[in-house]
């Protein structure tokens, strides 16, 4: 059994400060014995991708590793607890929307950088970001195999595939979703269709709180390999989502024991997908 945390935060104005947060969620989640724990979209950062051109925002960039993700890597080390971030990286003159995992001895897994980078009003993160150039890895953890759909990413079948396909248990979703984004609904949906079809947990972590042109909904969620959501965040309000879930769900699931031993790989080939 697996119990993992959401942290459901707000970006305030000072980044040290939503680093304090940030940490100070990681002590709640270690009292509440979670043993991983996932946080929202630029955790430290107002969303300056709401602004078209922002003067300002090259320079909020970091290295990973970086200041904020040592101090990230000794927290997870000093609870044990694998832990999902996200931060705004710099890597020499190229910038990604970016999740390092540590695991539950603080040491970096690996960099998720997301992939496919959206252009439109409040949502300006071509101006900001490279795409991603590390794919869609699975990371071996102590607690079990944790692949990471960053924000955008999550509408890609493709991406969500490619995360089952490499033997994901869990997929995070570090996310800056705004209220009434889109039809009510239709982000659960694909969430629970690509845990369904993939037979893994997917854990969505949204970040919350009025902003200069966007307020963002919180009401994060985790969705069951039956498809099935098994607990929801407050909406609109800072919160600490804890759920248990039983990795070996993801073996008897619909997807694992019926749909994928039907799967024809070779005779999608010429299909065109790509």
């Amino acid at each position: 059994m697996l119990r993992l945390a959401l942290a459901q935060v707000a970006a305030g104005e000072v980044p040290e400060r939503n680093l304090d947060a940030a940490l100070a969620m990681m002590d709640r989640a270690a009292k509440a014995g979670a043993q991983a724990i996932a946080f929202p979209e630029l955790v430290l950062l107002r969303f300056f991708p709401q602004w078209e051109r922002y003067a300002g925002a090259r320079a909020l960039a970091e290295p990973i590793p970086g200041p904020t993700s040592d101090r990230i890597a000794a927290k997870a080390a000093e609870h044990g607890m694998v832990t999902v971030f996200n931060l705004y990286e710099r890597d020499g003159d190229r910038h990604f929307d970016s999740s390092p995992v540590f695991d539950a001895d603080g040491s970096l897994l690996g960099v998720t950088r997301m992939v496919h980078i959206t252009e439109y009003t409040c949502f300006h993160e071509q101006q900001y970001y490279d795409p991603g150039d590390r794919g869609a890895p699975v990371y071996e953890t102590a607690v079990g195999r944790i692949g990471v759909a960053i924000c955008y990413d999550r509408h890609y079948p493709e991406y969500m595939r490619a995360l089952g396909v490499a033997g994901a248990d869990l997929v995070v979703i570090p996310q800056a979703g705004a209220v009434a984004e889109w039809p009510e609904g239709m982000y659960e949906a694909e969430i629970r269709t690509a845990a369904f079809q993939n037979g893994y947990y997917a854990a969505l972590c949204n970040r919350v709180g009025p902003e200069e042109r966007l307020t963002f909904a919180g009401e994060s969620f985790v969705v069951a390999p039956n498809g099935a959501v098994l607990a929801r965040a407050k909406s609109l309000e800072a919160d600490l989502l804890i759920v248990d879930l039983d990795l070996y769900a993801c073996a008897v699931s619909p997807a694992r024991s019926l749909f994928w031993r039907h799967r024809r790989p070779g005779a999608y080939a010429g299909w065109g997908l790509t």
